[in-house]
Formats: structure tokens, sequence, C-alpha cells
């Protein structure tokens, strides 16, 4: 059985890897398409190839034998074609827009996932806590430790998105300050039962807490709500945000900790140890986690394909503005008299190539150098 389960868990990374990187490419495509850019391949996975899916008009759709992603081959993407329907021919703000469109494209999807749980399957939250405070208002009406909080006054908790979540549901008590509440309660058997209690007034509230329960967490209820459409639009944009925040202040922990000590274990983890949670978040919280997983990590290949660094979508925007800056102020020059001596055409082409090259051998040693970690995680069961 574990032998299965493993095997269905490196389909699923898989899967979803590979259908996040399609939705990506399948923005630039296109963008380019309606650009009037000479597209050649639109590839299922990367070469080598194992099946033309379709061969009509200038356009092939191939299907390849290595299932990690997917590609878009336009003419002239690397600078060099004499084609006025290449990419490098294009006016530089097409040029951007078809770069930006792979970013968008998992941006739209990320807010798509989110938008659908929170319509039709929101995972609902049991605010949990280990312990009460004797002669506090959780005392007083009759909470015992180790039971939990589904509702106050008929609203129950979101336990998404996650950490605000939490946060969320411990400010909702702190906001009723004062007032008398009906609280929905789960015993340690599973029974649920109504509790009325006064919270604590502003003052006391702020130094002691509104209830007085302490070690309080949000944890998954075992129960899912809808919203209506509108509500749900609301949530996904909200939703939407907060998965870039995270992914930021992840971003932010890695550099931190690279500059630090970087012999250290990074603070993320890499295509290893993403595999690893796609496994533990669908066979033990089941799909409705798995899909929204996959709403972040989308969210993440948009952040990270934004960033200023080649060979990604960021590095080439970053190199394109460069260039037509150079090519302007080239022109401001001759336009003043003064003879400004710059790279051949090949030459500048070369350069880029191995801008490109440069940054892709930098990008792969760090996937390597993250993977590292990732597999002394699982050797060791924890932290290298």
């Amino acid at each position: 059985m574990p032998i299965i389960q493993g095997a269905i868990t490196i389909l699923l990374f898989i899967f979803i890897l590979c259908a996040l990187v399609v939705i990506h490419e399948f923005g630039h495509f296109v963008l380019a398409r309606l650009f009037g850019i000479r597209v050649h391949e639109f590839g299922i996975g990367f070469p080598p190839r194992a099946k033309v899916l379709r061969d009509r008009g200038e356009t092939i759709y191939t299907l390849n034998w290595l299932p990690i992603g997917g590609f878009v081959r336009l003419e002239g993407e690397d600078g060099d074609s004499d084609d006025p329907r290449s990419f490098v021919a294009a006016p530089l703000g097409k040029k951007l827009l078809v770069l930006l469109a792979g970013v968008g494209m998992n941006l739209v999807l990320a807010f798509v996932i989110f938008t659908a749980i929170a319509w039709l399957a929101a995972p609902q939250g049991a605010l949990t806590f280990s312990d009460v405070v004797p002669g506090s208002p959780a005392d007083i009406s009759g909470l015992r430790a180790g039971e939990s909080i589904l509702a106050i006054d008929g609203t129950p908790f979101d336990l998404l998105p996650a950490p605000q979540a939490g946060q969320q549901a411990i400010a909702a008590l702190r906001d009723r300050a004062g007032q008398t509440v009906t609280l929905l309660v789960r015993a340690v058997d599973g029974a649920e039962r109504d509790v009325t209690v006064t919270l604590r007034p502003p003052d006391a509230a702020a130094t002691q807490g509104a209830l007085g329960i302490r070690s309080a967490g949000l944890a998954f209820s075992g129960t899912y709500a809808g919203r209506d459409p509108v509500a749900a639009v609301g949530a996904g944009a909200a939703w939407t945000v907060s998965a870039f925040r995270l992914i930021l202040d992840g971003l932010a922990a890695l550099v931190a900790s690279i500059v630090a000590n970087p012999t250290q274990a990074p603070p993320v983890t890499g295509p290893v140890g993403i595999a690893v949670q796609v496994g533990d978040v669908f066979w033990q919280l089941g799909p409705i986690f798995t899909l929204y997983l996959a709403g972040l990590l989308s969210a993440n290949l948009a952040l990270v394909n934004i960033l200023p660094f080649p060979p990604l979508d960021g590095g080439r925007i970053l190199v394109l503005l460069l260039k037509s800056l150079f090519a302007r102020g080239g022109a401001v020059l001759r336009r003043m008299g003064v003879r400004a001596q710059g790279l051949s055409a090949q030459t500048a082409i070369s350069v880029e190539r191995l801008t490109y090259l440069v940054g892709f051998v930098l990008l792969f040693g760090f996937l390597i150098w993250i993977t590292y970690f990732d597999i002394a995680r699982q050797v060791s069961g924890g932290t290298p």
C-alpha cells in the first residue's frame, strides 16, 4: 500500500506541476497569436517528442516525454530573425505583454481556484484550546480544555487562508469584548452544545483575553460551507492577495537565510519538498485542500516568474527594457552628433544569450542546493 500511495503522490505532483506550467505557457501562446507573432510549436511536456497532436496551420501541438511542464516556441524569441512576424520584430509593448501573459494566467488560475473553493466548499475551522484560565468567562460558562469553538453567534470560522484565518478567529472574540455571545462548542467526545458567555470588558480583554482560553489555534472542523457567488469572488480576491503576501514573506526569509548562513537549511522547500507536501495534504486532508495548495503553487509560480532574474520572465523583461533604454540613448546621442561605439547586432545577441545561460546555470544550481536540503529532511525526518 505505501508503494501505491507513493506512486499516486508522484503522479499527482507531476500532474499539478505540468498543469500549472502549461497554463503559464498558454498565456504566452494566446497573446503571441493575438498580436500576430508566429508560433512554431506549443508543447506539453519537454522533448524528446512523443507525439504530434495537431499539425495544421503554422503551429504544431506536441506531446513530449518529460512531463515537467510545457513550452511555446516563438519565431525570433532568441533575438535573431528577419521574419516581420517574429517576436524580436514586435513592438516593445507587445513583447512585454507576451512575457507578462504567463504570470497573468497563473494569477488568474489562483484566483479562480480560490473563488471556486470559497463558493462551493470552503473548509470550516474549529478554534481549539488546551487550557482554560480559572475564574475566567470560559471557566464560569463550563468550557473545558480540549474542547473547540465552532461558531460565535451562529457565524462559523473559515479555515482558509492560513495563517490569517486563525488570527481572525481570535480577533472575532476580542472584537466582541464586553458582550454576551453564544458559542457553538464541540466537546472532546464530539457532542455539540450552545454556551452563552459574557466576555471580559475591552480593558481586561486587551491584557487577559476576552474569553480566558490559552494555546488556542484553528484546526479543520471536518465540515465545508459555501458562499453566494458575489461573496465568493470577494473571498477569492482576498485569498489571492493573502497568498502573495505569504510567498513574499517566504522569499524574504529565504534571502535573509542565505545571507546569514548559506549552509543552513533554507526556510522554504524545493520540488522534492513540495511533492512531499502535496502527498501529505492529499492523503491527510483530501482533494479540497490539495486544490487550495495548487492555487498557492500557481500564485507562487506567478510571483517567482516575475522576479528580474534571467531566464525567468521578469529577467527577460528586464533585458528588453535595458536594450530599449540603451537603444534610445544611442539614438539621442546620434541626433546630437555624438558618435557612440556600441555592440554589433550579432554581438548583442550573443551577450543576451550568454546572460540567459548564466542565469539558467545559477538557477539550476539553486535548485540542486535546495533539493539537497529537501532530501536531507526526508532522510533525517526533520531539519538537517
